[in-house]
């Protein structure tokens, strides 16, 4: 059985509030999980200690037996300083698809002919 460690969503609509659960990998999201581990409450401000509530030593149990964090959670126990989460870099993030690409390509075909024209 392979384990996740990840957030359940709670809370009303547009409210809302995240348990941090270890649940198996095919459940649903907000279905059967083992063990609640601790809260997090995205609309509290960053600063504040109430934000992200965490068992650290639940945590390291369920990562000894072999728990997966998903990534927002892996983020928070790397703030927690369980994890060292690896720093993402994505260069091509920001570059623009082959569509706009084209666009851009035809729009500056079309400005060069009107320059020459004139």
């Amino acid at each position: 059985m392979s384990l996740k460690i990840r957030l359940a969503r709670g809370g009303a609509k547009k409210r809302p509030h995240y348990s941090i659960v270890i649940a198996d990998a095919r459940s649903p999201r907000d279905g059967r999980f083992i063990e609640k581990i601790g809260t997090f409450d995205p609309l509290k401000p960053r600063d504040s200690e109430d934000r992200v509530k965490l068992d650290l030593d639940r945590a390291k149990h369920w990562l000894a037996h072999g728990a997966q964090p998903t990534d927002r959670v892996l983020r928070f126990l790397d703030v927690a300083g369980l994890v060292n989460r690896p720093a993402r870099n994505n260069p091509q993030k920001a570059e623009p698809g082959t569509k706009a690409k084209e666009r851009a390509a035809e729009r500056a075909q079309k400005a060069e002919a009107a320059a020459t024209a004139e």
